[in-house]
């Protein structure tokens, strides 16, 4: 009798706290496996809030479903992530079903990923933003079919975002502008393959003063003197310009100058630079940056690792055209 008694015993107490110290390092789908070795196991899995405060659909089929069906689950109710990125089957009306449900609340959640869902419009972002009022990171990277009605829902519903990326989406500058006026608290902005904007409205992310992190890849229409204003964000830190083809030496020494904080710039493809954007650089940026990618950059003449490490220090990463 004791050898049945020693294993139930294991059973329900040793083999659960396992569970619970083993947990947190797994990935959730393995966490949720974990719910059917034992009910003592999934009681003690559930009763850990921690364990349930990311829920991550990336790439799932009938995402929709899933979605609606873990969020009628208590222990999602204090849900901090939710990823969807790449996810299937996940359309307008799971939101909308989910913001006419009873009990349903969204209000603890801090991130959400949608990159790619494609088969969400205006009418799911405006339902889903709905739901999540203390949202503070938003991804719709592209979603093709997203409008600035899109960009008014954000702005209207979600009034603590610090982390937007709009990267792929087809804004106008009204929609842009929005998001600057009215998400003035941001620290990081992906614009990503967003080319249509004018320089116009890219001076206006220069009021943008808590930006650390600033995603501006293929913007073809900004200028020198739109750097000039974005160099006015003074703890950036972060700041792609790849294929940015209208600057020239004048936008990158501003930045130089503004931003003496940078750990990450890149330039690449831009003819329009010269070794006089790396001097500025290296007076102003020396300090931090560590990054820095000048492939494509024909106006910057090569220079061996040595030479690199008496203008930048701290420098780990330096890309050069061959």
């Amino acid at each position: 009798m004791a050898a049945p008694a020693a294993d139930e015993a294991w059973c329900r107490e040793t083999v659960p706290r396992v569970m619970e110290l083993v947990s947190p390092r797994l990935p959730q789908r393995d966490v949720c496996a974990l719910l059917a070795v034992s009910p003592w196991c999934y009681r003690a899995l559930v009763a850990n809030p921690g364990l349930w405060e990311v829920l991550d659909l990336r790439e799932m089929k009938n995402a929709g479903d899933r979605l609606i069906s873990a969020l009628s689950l208590a222990r999602y109710r204090h849900l901090k992530v939710l990823n969807l990125e790449f996810a299937q089957d996940i359309e307008d009306r799971h939101f909308i079903h989910l913001k006419e449900m009873s009990g349903i609340s969204l209000e603890n959640l801090e991130f959400l990923n949608l990159n790619a869902c494609q088969k969400i419009s205006d009418k799911g972002i405006e339902a889903g933003t709905c739901l999540c009022p203390n949202l503070q990171g938003l991804s719709i990277y592209w979603i093709v079919g997203l409008t600035d009605s899109s960009i008014v829902h954000i702005t209207k519903n979600c009034r603590h975002i610090v982390d937007l990326n709009l990267s792929g989406c087809k804004l106008t500058d009204d929609g842009l502008k929005e998001v600057l006026q009215k998400c003035s608290s941001l620290e990081s902005l992906n614009l990503y393959a967003l080319s249509s904007f004018s320089d116009k409205v890219y001076k206006e992310i220069g009021l943008l003063s808590n930006l650390t992190f600033l995603d501006l890849c293929g913007a073809q229409n900004l200028s020198d003197n739109g750097l000039v204003c974005i160099s006015r964000c003074r703890g950036l830190t972060y700041l792609n310009l790849t294929w940015c083809v209208r600057v020239t030496d004048t936008g990158v020494v501003a930045i130089a100058q503004g931003c003496q904080s940078l750990e990450l710039l890149s330039l690449f493809g831009i003819v329009g630079v010269t070794d006089a954007c790396l001097e500025a650089l290296s007076k102003s940026c020396s300090h931090s940056l560590t990054t820095l990618d000048v492939n494509g950059c024909i106006g910057i003449k090569r220079r061996s690792r040595d030479d690199l490490l008496k203008l930048f220090p701290k420098l780990s990463c330096f890309k050069v055209h061959s």
